[in-house]
């Protein structure tokens, strides 16, 4: 399985060791498998019989075919085991005859960035190693606050690697700045940027494409890669979970063996709902894809008019890690189904004019499978309230948004398939919030808020999360976007 930039064909074909090792392609793109594999009902089948850990290393063999076999399986197995997911990997809870959650957040960090974040790091040790690379690695990180703790914990004192890490200062709640600022490892730095995460972003993009920059880290030993959702590593351990979903759901009995069922994902860089979407290529019975977005709605125009405009108002909300304006990831799509040439158009018209625009034929073919909804913040708060008076089930705000986006999805379809809605992050992480919509006053400490929140409706603090206000704060360096570059070289070389 050989690998292409999603802007330009590839003169030679890299493998997927080399494009896990590179992150991001040296003209910007982004890398994809140069075709997509098929997963047939009998395959399903099969891996229904299967753990966790087995469904992955099989389905992750399907795209790392420079991986060997064994390795998958031994990586896997140590992963996605009760030890790091006491919760599961990836349950998948009933809440009504229709409605399921698909539950990503039993990791080390709380957030759905662990199931990805915690097998990454050993994929790219093996790319490392197997391609006789002897220079470190230095992660650069841009997050809305749950990548940059689940990269963290994932890369900490891994050997051969740096990891730093840039978050808006005042754009992650009070959880996930504490997560990341008392992170341990003497490998791993933090810094809040003053602006949002589109700065950040925008930033480490600039970073990777520096010439400069790189030749300097080069002399110093030191090449760049990416733990966001850019770098392919990041992105294929999402494709297994979806298929896991659909085996749990198969094996309750809650479909039947090749039923369709509708997926919905909160989305903000586009990463987890593009990976539902390669399951779906593959030959998972998935219907419709619900691309659900916060109050930053720029998807959800997206996909109703075909024009991506980020000429807009920046909303900071109770689901940070939505409040993006410039969702990466749809690039990959774009390439998937138009090519490089176009694919490329619109994000040089993305970068000049912050805007680009589809024909009515592309958005028609992008319609058949995606439909994009938005649920504000009062809706939000709302939906929490009522998702636990009804159901006893208590989610975040993330998960909230989705389950918005599902009710309007239902009521214009009136579609009688089961629904899969996917659950990002636990409640806990988000404790204020919840909390303030569940009872109408916000703790006034919002560290103390998990505290409350367990007390009110008896539901248990994640171990991750537990004695989070009691750990040792390390990082409180600010910068800005304009001085990223320097901290970057600061930390690399250590000057």
């Amino acid at each position: 399985m050989n690998y292409t930039s999603t802007r330009s064909p590839a003169n030679d074909p890299i493998s997927a060791q080399e494009a896990i090792k590179r992150g991001i392609a040296p003209d910007g793109g982004l890398y994809m498998p140069m075709q997509i594999p098929v997963l047939t009902l009998a395959e399903i089948d099969v891996l229904c019989t299967k753990s966790y850990a087995a469904r992955a290393a099989y389905l992750l063999g399907k795209f790392l075919t420079d991986y060997p076999t064994e390795d998958l399986l031994t990586e896997c197995g140590q992963v996605y085991s009760s030890a790091r997911f006491p919760g599961g990997a990836a349950p998948v809870v009933r809440v009504d005859d229709t409605l399921h959650f698909l539950e990503l957040w039993h990791g080390p960090t709380a957030a759905f960035k662990d199931m990805a974040l915690q097998i990454m790091p050993r994929l790219l040790s093996g790319a490392l190693r197997q391609t006789g690379e002897e220079r470190t690695a230095l992660i650069l990180v841009a997050t809305s606050g749950d990548t940059g703790k689940a990269a963290l914990e994932g890369f900490k004192d891994v050997k051969q690697t740096k990891i730093q890490v840039f978050y808006p200062v005042d754009g992650v709640s009070p959880v996930q700045k504490l997560q990341m600022a008392t992170q341990t490892g003497d490998n791993v730095s933090v810094m809040a940027l003053r602006g949002n995460f589109d700065d950040a972003q925008s930033g480490v993009k600039n970073i990777f494409g520096d010439d400069a920059i790189r030749e300097e880290l080069a002399a110093h030993g030191v090449f760049l890669s990416s733990a966001n959702s850019i770098n392919w590593g990041r992105l294929v351990p999402q494709i297994v979970y979806y298929v896991s979903a659909y085996c749990d759901m198969v094996k309750n009995g809650s479909i039947g063996a090749g039923e369709q069922i509708d997926v919905c994902v909160p989305t903000g860089n586009f990463g987890n709902i593009f990976a539902a979407y390669l399951a779906k290529t593959m030959g998972l019975p998935i219907g419709r894809l619900i691309c659900a977005s916060n109050t930053n709605n720029v998807l959800t125009d997206f996909l109703s008019t075909g024009v991506y405009d980020r000429n807009r108002a920046f909303h900071t909300t109770m689901s940070p890690s939505m409040d993006i304006l410039i969702s990466s990831n749809l690039e990959r799509l774009l390439f998937l189904l138009f090519g490089h040439e176009r694919t490329a158009a619109c994000m040089n018209a993305l970068k000049k004019m912050g805007c680009y625009a589809l024909s009515r034929d592309e958005l028609s073919i992008i319609q058949k499978t995606f439909v994009g909804y938005f649920t504000d913040e009062e809706n939000t708060a709302r939906i929490i309230r009522e998702t636990w008076e009804k159901y006893g089930y208590l989610i975040d705000p993330h998960t909230a948004v989705a389950v918005g986006a599902a009710e309007q999805y239902e009521k214009d379809r009136g579609t009688k398939r089961k629904l899969l809605v996917v659950s990002t992050a636990s409640p806990y992480k988000f404790a204020s919030d919840v909390y303030a919509s569940l009872y109408g006053e916000t703790p006034k400490d919002p560290l103390t808020a998990g505290e409350r929140l367990s007390e009110k409706t008896g539901t248990e603090i994640p171990a991750p999360l537990a004695d989070i206000a009691k750990r040792t704060v390390r990082f409180t360096q600010e910068t800005d976007a304009a001085h990223m570059a320097e901290e970057v070289l600061r930390f690399a070389t250590g000057d």
